[in-house]
């Protein structure tokens, strides 16, 4: 069962629109992918050795269910 937690978060408006424009040109992917992706690639790239954060950020790319 996949269970999900909403994040409110302030980021710089140069990022947003850079966001933004990423999700008007790939319309595979959504913010929540997008996000999650981004995420799970920081923990894996600064050292958490965690086989879920991981697995998350793989299927992020892959479009598979979290």
């Amino acid at each position: 069962m996949n269970i999900t937690v909403s994040i409110l978060a302030e980021i710089p408006e140069e990022l947003y629109d850079s966001v933004s424009r990423y999700l008007d040109s790939h319309a595979d992917w959504d913010q929540d992918r997008l996000f999650s992706a981004a995420v799970s690639l920081f923990l894996v790239q600064n050292g958490v050795c965690d086989r879920q954060a991981a697995q998350v950020y793989l299927d992020s790319l892959f479009k598979q269910p979290a």
